[in-house]
């Protein structure tokens, strides 16, 4: 569903400047805080998921460790890596609820303000 800029209504799609927006402090702060997130979580899950598959390979008397029964170090490090995960986007689902989606609405809104045309087949609110 690609934009067909011979259809009706393409002229007014022109109507928002979206290099603009990305100079809106709004629009600065939205990617600020996305990125102060992501980045480094990113980083550390990296990190950690290197030290499992690193461990895994040179550690073999380490990870056959036995727990308590057939449970060794190196099945509990890998349920731990499908945890982190769940729990990594758990927490970045309450941090974009919090912090990302209330700057990201009123972005929208302003925007849809400015060129409801762009936004709403034939310029109604939806």
């Amino acid at each position: 569903m690609g934009h067909d800029p011979s259809a009706p209504g393409a002229a007014q799609a022109a109507a928002v400047d979206f290099t603009e927006v990305q100079q809106r402090p709004q629009f600065k702060e939205l990617r600020k805080r996305h990125r102060s997130f992501v980045f480094p979580m990113a980083v550390v899950f990296l990190l950690w998921y290197f030290l499992y598959v690193l461990l895994a390979d040179y550690a073999h008397d380490f990870m056959s460790t036995p727990v308590f029964g057939n449970i060794n170090i190196g099945l509990i490090l890998g349920l731990l890596q499908f945890v982190s995960t769940f729990g990594i986007t758990m927490w970045y689902v309450s941090y974009a609820n919090k912090r990302l989606d209330p700057i990201a609405e009123e972005l929208r809104n302003e925007l849809e303000a400015e060129a409801p045309e762009v936004f709403h087949e034939n310029g109604d609110n939806k």
